[in-house]
């Protein structure tokens, strides 16, 4: 099992905010488990602390802005694109400021720097989220679409279009996280020459300039117009009739704005809250579209907090009916197992078919036939029971009994036709005979109830 990653040590970056233009800092600090990434403004008194999560942005003009009561931040898709990729959950950012400071426009300052202090492993399990299905968002007034498909990892493929010569049509992919840092990261932000005077005159990218962004000049102007521009940016003065990309480095690739583009999206996915397993396919994407998808997948997140197990219901079990008849000690009617599909170390899946001929129907209910929900709890029970015999010596001369269930959610009524999959998941070691389990009951993706079990193992007179 994978587990959690905090910063090894901590790291700062300085340098000038992008739309303020001030003179800022960010120190970015180890956290503990379970913490997320936080954004803790230390220049406001009480030092109040932003949870980075989809809900808490509230501007996406020109770049993902949080904020949580008078706290805000801004600029922080660059930073966090760059602690996601490389598998960093938990995190507390000091920033002395309004935003991160821009540096050189992309991810790789971050990057550099997290390669240098190492990440430091966690006890808690790594709490990805796995896509199980086709998810799509569009927006109809600007053609942005992002689809979310099934994947073994995190991938993205964009694709950017705009109406210019200088820059049209481009696309980018990153098919492996383990590449961010040589295909993306250094990919720097960019902006249109007409964008610029607007931006100025709505109070932003007081901070730019052509070491922080790459300037695209593809609509061609006065020249006195153009120096106007090239004196407010600080860049030197340019042509009037040459277009092109204006900046003091070179473009690292050809693609480098759809890279940009990708990195922005790694960004604001990182504000879902868990790792996910799956691939972005996304379509003219901005922090806007990002954002909204984002808020979409934590809506989803919510709704199956806890993810079925995925397991081939066809494939040979690791114990059928009458090998589980050698652990456990039940028999018909009450035998509420029919296969442990999967077993490991920490977890035990397993399953039962609901036919119309379950004896408990007969009287639960004639007219309505619903599986009572004790024996749901019974199920999962001696799903548990498996996973703590199979680890004993001579496992039929022991039975499991409960002590004590608590938080038991029952989410949805179990008919027959329906398939019942039992995850348990053991909460502490097996001591004294007695142990304490966390278990799940599934039909399909849907989470139907939940119950922490607490029970004893006695060996059988």
């Amino acid at each position: 099992m994978l587990k959690q990653n905090t910063l090894n040590d901590s790291f700062s970056v300085s340098g000038k905010g992008l739309h303020t233009g001030l003179h800022l800092s960010a120190t970015f600090r180890p956290a503990p488990e379970n913490h997320g990434y936080k954004i803790q403004r230390i220049d406001l008194p009480g030092k109040p602390t932003i949870d980075a999560v989809a809900e808490n942005v509230v501007d996406t003009q020109r770049g993902t802005v949080l904020a949580q009561g008078e706290a805000r931040c801004s600029t922080v898709e660059h930073a966090m694109a760059a602690l996601y990729a490389h598998g960093v959950d938990n995190v507390l950012i000091e920033v002395n400021g309004p935003e991160i400071p821009i540096l050189d426009g992309s991810a790789a300052c971050y990057v550099k720097e997290i390669q240098r202090v190492g990440l430091k492993e966690q006890d808690a399990p790594k709490d990805y989220f796995v896509i199980t299905k086709k998810m799509e968002f569009r927006d109809e007034n600007s053609g942005a679409c992002i689809t979310l498909l099934p994947d073994e990892d995190f991938s993205i493929t964009t694709m950017i279009s705009f109406q210019g010569k200088v820059l049209s049509s481009q696309f980018a992919t990153l098919d492996r996280m383990d590449d961010f840092d040589s295909e993306i990261s250094a990919a720097r932000t960019f902006v249109f020459v007409r964008e610029i005077e607007p931006l100025l005159m709505a109070g932003l990218i007081k901070g730019g300039d052509l070491d922080n962004a790459i300037v695209i000049y593809e609509n061609r102007t006065s020249q006195e117009n153009l120096d106007k521009l090239c004196k407010l940016t600080g860049a030197e003065p340019h042509n009037a009739n040459e277009l092109g990309y204006m900046q003091h480095k070179p473009l690292v690739w050809e693609n480098e704005p759809a890279r940009h583009k990708l990195l922005d999206i790694i960004g604001d996915m990182a504000l879902i809250g868990r790792p996910i397993k799956g691939r972005i396919i996304a379509t003219r994407p901005g922090h806007t579209i990002n954002n909204k998808f984002a808020r979409i997948m934590r809506k989803e997140i919510r709704k199956h907090d806890v993810q079925a197990p995925r397991i081939d219901l066809n494939a040979t079990p690791l114990l059928d009916v009458n090998q589980i008849r050698h652990l456990l000690p039940h028999r018909y009617p009450m035998q509420l197992v029919d296969k442990v599909l999967d077993m490991k170390p920490d977890s035990i899946v397993a399953m039962k078919n609901i036919t119309s001929n379950e004896p408990f129907f007969q009287g639960h209910f004639p007219e309505e036939p619903v599986m009572p929900g004790v024996l749901i709890i019974e199920a999962m029970t001696q799903t548990g029971g498996l996973w703590v015999l199979n680890q004993m010596e001579e496992p039929e001369r022991w039975s499991t009994y409960i002590l004590k269930i608590d938080g038991v959610k029952f989410r949805q009524k179990v008919t027959p036709g329906d398939t019942l999959i039992f995850k348990v998941e053991p909460l502490t070691p097996l001591s004294h005979g007695i142990i304490t389990m966390q278990g799940f009951t599934f039909v399909g993706e849907n989470c139907i109830a939940e119950a922490v079990v607490t029970a004893q193992v006695i060996k059988n007179k």
